[in-house]
């Protein structure tokens, strides 16, 4: 398949890519910069210059295209605070993909977050495949990629954990978190930290979106998750051993001061089940589990890596 991947050069573009191309796809990388495009091209990739505010550019892509992964997001807007804008931007960029393949029958792997299921409510058991929102912020964009297959478009989402860590990751939560604890001078965790996230090496994730593009049944809902919900005091306990800090309890009420962005977050109880997405992808995680990956030292730098 000749394949448009948004967000191509970014963390987990920077695996999709090389997945495809290796299964024998073709990929043209939407890049939006000088230094994307150069990325994509040493990869093997097509390069299409744009960007997701560019909707007739994406729809045409789309429409040339024998499928289409949708993994771009205006990260740099969400981190700054405007997250209904990123939001926004997201679901035009969808829309405009999806009119350029409908009544196709070619299929549309686009990205959402388990993380929106504990704010929609599921609490207290894992969240599989099968839990769907009415609406709300990036639920409304999954549900329209889901609506696709009604188009004749074969849709499917992939919903990822909140930490996807491999080596590629340098912008993700987790360095993030480090970086707080560098700067704080503690890892901190809200309350005991028994609160769970789940998480996924970057390859594996990977893999879970080429799977869907070639195989996902139209209207699917997937998990790309390896460990179900590691307590995030057992995260905060890596991350203060390789940065040589204390951990540390922090009040819900401070969660916001001491987090920044990701203080909206880090309590959240997120427990996440991918049976269903193994058992129809035939798709099993090979790579490093979220403690194994933190503790090889990667994401701390040659000082601190053990």
């Amino acid at each position: 398949m000749r394949v448009l991947v948004t967000g191509a050069s970014g963390h987990i573009g920077s695996a999709v890519v090389p997945e495809l191309l290796q299964a024998g796809h073709r990929v043209v990388g939407l890049a939006r910069s000088d230094s994307s495009a150069d990325a994509l091209a040493a990869a093997g990739a097509e390069v299409r210059r744009g960007d997701l505010d560019d909707l007739d550019g994406l729809r045409e892509a789309a429409a040339a295209a024998d499928g289409v992964i949708h993994l771009a997001f205006k990260h740099e807007a969400m981190q700054s605070g405007d997250f209904p804008g990123a939001v926004a931007a997201d679901l035009r960029a969808i829309e405009a993909i999806g009119a350029g393949l409908e009544d196709s029958g070619k299929p549309f792997v686009s990205t959402s977050g388990t993380l929106m299921l504990t704010f929609g409510g599921i609490t207290g058991r894992a969240g599989t495949e099968e839990d769907v929102l009415e609406a709300g912020p990036r639920i409304d964009a999954e549900n329209t990629v889901i609506g696709l297959a009604q188009r004749g478009v074969r849709s499917s989402a992939v919903r990822l954990p909140p930490l996807v860590h491999s080596t590629l990751d340098h912008h993700g939560f987790g360095p993030t978190l480090i970086a707080i604890a560098r700067e704080k001078g503690v890892a901190g965790y809200v309350g005991d930290g028994s609160n769970r996230w789940p998480a996924v090496h970057t390859r594996d994730a990977a893999r879970v979106y080429r799977l869907a593009l070639e195989n996902a049944a139209a209207g699917s809902r997937l998990h790309a998750v390896a460990d179900e919900g590691v307590p995030f005091r057992d995260i905060a306990a890596v991350i203060a051993s390789k940065l040589d800090v204390p951990t540390a309890s922090i009040a819900a009420q401070e969660a916001g001061e001491h987090f920044s962005f990701l203080g909206a977050f880090v309590a959240l109880d997120n427990p996440t089940s991918s049976a269903l997405t193994r058992q129809r992808l035939g798709w099993e995680p090979t790579h490093p589990g979220l403690i194994e990956d933190l503790g090889a030292g990667h994401y701390f730098g040659a000082a601190t890596a053990a």
